[in-house]
């Protein structure tokens, strides 16, 4: 882990990750090329159901998933970020989707050249009732 308290690159990093997560739970990023372009080519997610999800998988999916236009909203909070290396920002927060409790863990990657920074991995973990 790096501490981000005394370099601003580090910051940036995780700020830009952060602002990807948001931009995906938003339905019109969802439903469109962009939303496709925040998701590394090698993406994987093991959903809050258990699903293992792949980059096709999701890319197909995306816009009739939670957040999307005819579906329950995305709320997130308490995301935190720690830069692992140079071009690897961890995430964690919460989320609560139609009553429903998970919490969340992504990985995004800086991609080369122009790409910038990718979702690579997320998982989503219920949390029970009380």
């Amino acid at each position: 882990m790096i501490d981000t308290d005394e370099n601003p690159e580090e910051q940036v990093a995780i700020a830009a990750a952060k602002d990807g997560e948001l931009r995906l739970h938003d339905p019109a990023v969802r439903a469109s090329a962009v939303g496709v372009r925040l998701f590394d080519p090698d993406f994987v997610e093991v959903g809050a159901s258990g699903r293992r999800w792949t980059y096709e998988e999701m890319v197909a999916a995306l816009p009739t998933l939670h957040g999307g236009a005819d579906s329950p909203h995305i709320e997130a909070s308490g995301m935190r970020g720690v830069l692992l290396a140079p071009d690897l920002v961890h995430l964690t927060y919460e989320s609560v989707i139609a009553g429903r409790r998970a919490r969340r863990s992504s990985l995004w990657r800086k991609g080369e050249g122009d790409s910038g920074w990718r979702l690579y991995y997320h998982q989503g973990t219920p949390v029970p009732e009380g």
